[in-house]
């Protein structure tokens, strides 16, 4: 991997795949923690408790708009490097970058992936 336009298609590709998987867990994280405050609803649990576990959900859905941001920016940026080094088409890289860009378009948000 001399080629630098080699390493740098690695880190692109390494950052889109991690923040398409982050955007994933914080989402899981809504879910979990909505069934957590209603399940402490429905057992009658103190005031408190339920205004902290509101807030856990509150922050772990600020983190998504934050996370689609930062995967749409990453994901054009990898786009565009894979649209000016076509030459680079034969190797690993290039075609792992592909498919990585391809598995992350589930989680882009809709106005960016139409």
């Amino acid at each position: 991997m001399s080629d630098p336009r080699l390493r740098q298609l690695t880190i692109k590709t390494g950052v889109v795949k991690r923040l398409s998987k982050e955007k994933v867990v914080y989402e899981k994280e809504v879910v979990t923690q909505q069934n957590r405050i209603e399940k402490l609803k429905a057992g009658g649990s103190d005031d408190y408790v339920l205004r902290k576990q509101d807030e856990v959900l509150q922050e772990s859905m600020m983190m998504i708009p934050d996370c689609q941001r930062r995967l749409a920016k990453a994901h054009q940026e990898l786009s565009e490097m894979i649209r000016d080094e076509e030459e680079l088409k034969e190797t690993q890289q290039y075609q792992a970058a592909v498919a990585v860009l391809e598995e992350s378009k589930v989680n882009l948000p809709q106005k960016v992936t139409g």
